[in-house]
């Protein structure tokens, strides 16, 4: 979402190009960034500024208006899709929406969104040879209702809505999305679509004996929902668990921590190229390691540097059905909880390994340091990465925090050591270059 206090073409324009070529998002006339209300922006005024915005976009970025209600007062809101195209500017720049702002692209960064621009439209696809009675009522009855429980407004017509969310055409043919999460057996049709998953008793693909071998092997099928559910069951099933006693009570202790496990195999469904024939994820569960490997590389912009900062979605569609029925929390934040989770419990942070054909996601169980205390819950990830350096190796400079994180400006990791200072978990010794920072 973005704010705009004034009709200013120019900024209309930024972000209506930084919201097409991303997931979309809203655009709020008359709102100032710290949310309070500005002068009474009309009607006509904000047509105009849209017309003339429209004017600096190449191509235009379709739009729809919006009324937005803040605190009883409704303000004029601009709806911009996912577009299928890439948009530039008048200028020549390329944008995306990055938090709370719009960025430029690089020429290597350009040149990955238009090739992903190009294979968008794929889940909008009709399934050859799938008719309307390959959808399972019973699974779209169930999206339904979680739907619901997250607020949306009550079905009159479910015929449209299939068609609004991407599952169907106006014809009620099913789309590749619809098969994907609504199918009574969408490997029929995508048998790339499936899970396997495979436990090896050490820590190579092998088994006791050294040779070939494995001591688990479970093929999941179903539509995208029940491959989440039957991936999870069987990773809790194979976890070890243990258990600690906390004020009187006992807590259990996974070998790795659940939500850092179900982000892991949500995004591995989510975010998968289901064009990709002949492989489907893997689960690979070792005696030190669980790795969870998904088909495709990273879509558009995504790289391994803005993973935790970015966010872009090859399959909109399968991604807000999944975050309908509940299995994503919050859009864009997974990755961010899932490497503190994994600091908290005194693991090593989570490893990405980006390849032009797949994505790898590795947890580790090693648990070289005591859990992490319970206030690192309020820091960002790169916070709790320093501290988690600190404890290792007593200390860290701000070149070493540079190291951690390569992709962040040094103001920003200035400001991060700053807070910490503040909140009086670190203490700041030396000056200048000669500046430490340990644990207080």
């Amino acid at each position: 979402m973005a704010f705009l206090p004034q009709t200013d073409a120019q900024a209309l324009a930024e972000c209506l190009v930084a919201f097409a070529n991303g997931d979309g998002g809203l655009i709020v006339l008359g709102l100032a960034k710290n949310g309070r209300l500005t002068d009474t922006i009309w009607e006509e005024e904000a047509e105009a500024a849209l017309r003339k915005a429209a004017q600096l976009c190449q191509p235009p970025v379709p739009a729809q208006w919006q009324p937005v209600d803040i605190g009883g007062q409704l303000l004029i809101g601009i709806n911009v899709p996912r577009s299928t195209h890439l948009h530039s500017l008048a200028d020549g720049r390329v944008l995306i929406r990055s938090g709370a702002a719009n960025r430029p692209l690089s020429g290597d960064e350009i040149r990955n969104l238009a090739a992903s621009k190009h294979t968008a439209e794929f889940e909008l696809e009709l399934v050859p040879g799938a008719r309307p009675d390959d959808l399972n009522p019973d699974t779209i009855s169930e999206y339904l209702q979680m739907r619901a429980r997250r607020g949306a407004a009550k079905v009159t017509d479910l015929d449209q809505l299939l068609f609004e969310i991407g599952a169907t055409d106006r014809q009620g043919q099913p789309t590749v999305s619809g098969i994907l999460l609504f199918g009574k057996n969408p490997q029929a049709f995508f048998p790339q679509s499936g899970v396997v998953f495979v436990k090896f008793p050490g820590t190579e693909p092998r088994g006791l004996d050294g040779g070939i071998g494995y001591g688990r092997r479970d093929e999941l099928t179903g539509p995208l929902a029940r491959l989440v559910e039957r991936a999870w069951n069987i990773v809790h099933e194979e976890m070890r668990v243990g258990a600690t006693v906390n004020h009187l009570e006992r807590e259990e202790i996974t070998e790795y921590p659940r939500f850092a496990v179900r982000e892991s195999l949500v995004n591995a469904v989510a975010h998968r190229d289901y064009r990709i024939t002949g492989r489907r994820i893997e689960i690979r569960m070792y005696a030190d390691r669980l790795e969870v490997i998904s088909p495709g590389g990273l879509p558009g912009y995504m790289t391994l540097d803005n993973l935790v900062e970015e966010h872009f979605s090859r399959n909109p569609r399968l991604v807000n059905g999944l975050y309908q029925w509940g299995y994503i929390e919050e859009l864009g934040l997974g990755i961010d909880q899932m490497i503190e989770d994994m600091v908290q419990a005194g693991h090593e942070p989570p490893q990405f390994n980006a390849q032009p054909h797949s994505f790898t996601v590795t947890l580790s169980n090693k648990r070289e340091r005591p859990p992490m205390p319970k206030w690192t819950q309020s820091m960002n990830e790169r916070q709790t990465r320093a501290l988690a350096y600190i404890r290792e190796n007593g200390s860290i400079t701000s070149r070493e925090y540079q190291q951690l994180c390569p992709s962040v400006s040094a103001e920003t990791l200035r400001r991060d050591l700053a807070d910490l200072v503040e909140r009086g978990l670190l203490l700041k010794i030396g000056s200048k270059k000669g500046t430490n920072y340990i644990l207080k």
